[in-house]
């Protein structure tokens, strides 16, 4: 299955269905006064967060989204019926933005969430409706309220615990595959993976979710490689695991500095994250190598030199410390957002219970000047 992250898309709710204008016709019955029913409520766009979905694949394929339109009124008093919302389903953790980008419409963080993003247009009211004493015989109905229609763009950013950075080739995809089941393209040149990767790993009898990135390189907040886009996928994660190639012994400071300064670049909080620091490949490198190493990412990372790791995917080597680690700042982030959507589905559920009912006078108001537009 590919992987997509962003898509455009169009969305347009249902137009309301027109007033009728209709009279009551019976034997005997002279004046039978008019009996038009009202249109029906246009459908809603509506959003819902799946959790068996992590790519927006599908909208490549259909880009297009449109509620149905409500049901004219019809004589005999019949309302017409509602138009049918249209729910349009996306994974866990997609921002739903607007045409141009500046505006988070909604954030989908819970499965199961949903989010009504265009309302439908009102139906228009019959001529029953306008019947009075002084007007017994109106012979007039409104049309139904337009629909809204809108472009958004969707970006995926996943839900992640934990998110591995360096730079390309630096065994961030061979990590993942020693540490969880994830199979992702494993090679010896740059730029091996081209879209992200995610993996659950088990220990010390818990889990929790590592995402693994393409590679940054200087110059990506610019544009260079593949730019800082796959770097949003890391946002939401509560620890950065900094992987270091061992092996380019000679630029270790250099490396590290520069993923930092891309980090800074980008924004969106990632450079204030929590990072553990690791050198990788240490099965090529003697141990007095390692011990510079430690030394100089040290004194250019400002971290204590035991706070460094070393480890290896390979052979599987100094990997539990470096878990064990990221498991604690997961579980912090974890609480602390679990929290967070607790407080949003209480403040939620306080706005319904102080909800006021609809003023339907201002309908009223609006249908009878002709005031239909949205």
């Amino acid at each position: 299955m590919k992987f997509l992250d962003q898509a455009k898309i169009y969305l347009r709710s249902g137009n309301g269905g027109n007033g009728c204008v209709s009279f009551r016709r019976e034997k005997f019955i002279e004046f039978g006064g008019p009996d038009g029913g009202d249109g029906g409520r246009g459908g809603d766009v509506v959003f819902e967060a799946a959790g068996n979905l992590n790519t927006l694949i599908d909208f490549r394929y259909q880009q297009h989204f449109k509620a149905e339109r409500g049901i004219d009124g019809m004589g005999r008093d019949r309302h017409g019926r509602g138009g049918k919302d249209i729910v349009i389903k996306v994974p866990v953790g997609t921002q739903i933005m607007s045409d141009d980008k500046d505006e988070v419409l909604a954030d989908m963080i819970r499965p199961g969430q949903r989010v009504t993003l265009l309302r439908g247009g009102n139906g228009g009211f019959g001529n029953a409706y306008f019947k009075s004493s002084t007007n017994q015989a109106p012979r007039h109905a409104n049309p139904g309220q337009e629909g809204q229609e809108m472009w958004v763009w969707l970006r995926l950013k996943l839900i992640a615990d934990a998110g591995l950075v360096g730079l390309p080739n630096a065994g961030k995809s061979t990590f993942l595959s020693a540490v969880t089941r994830a199979r992702p393209k494993v090679a010896d040149y740059p730029f091996t993976t081209l879209h992200p990767n995610l993996g659950v790993c088990y220990t010390a009898g818990q889990e929790f979710v590592i995402a693994d990135i393409p590679g940054l390189i200087e110059g990506a907040s610019e544009g260079a490689g593949l730019g800082t886009r796959f770097l949003g996928h890391v946002e939401r994660c509560g620890v950065l695991l900094h992987l270091i190639d061992g092996t380019d012994y000679d630029n270790v400071a250099e490396h590290y500095r520069t993923i930092r300064h891309e980090l800074e670049e980008y924004g969106d909080g990632l450079a204030d994250k929590p990072e553990i620091i690791a050198i990788s490949k240490t099965d090529a490198l003697i141990p007095e190598i390692v011990d510079e190493l430690k030394d100089a990412l040290a004194e250019a990372s400002g971290q204590s030199r035991d706070s460094i790791f070393a480890i290896s995917s390979v052979a599987r080597d100094g990997l539990d410390p470096v878990l064990k680690k990221m498991l604690g700042y997961a579980l912090e982030a974890r609480a602390a957002r679990h929290a967070e959507m607790a407080a949003e589905a209480g403040e939620d559920l306080d706005a319904e219970d102080e909800a006021e009912a609809p003023d339907h006078e201002g309908d009223s108001a609006q249908q009878e000047t002709g005031g239909w537009h949205p």
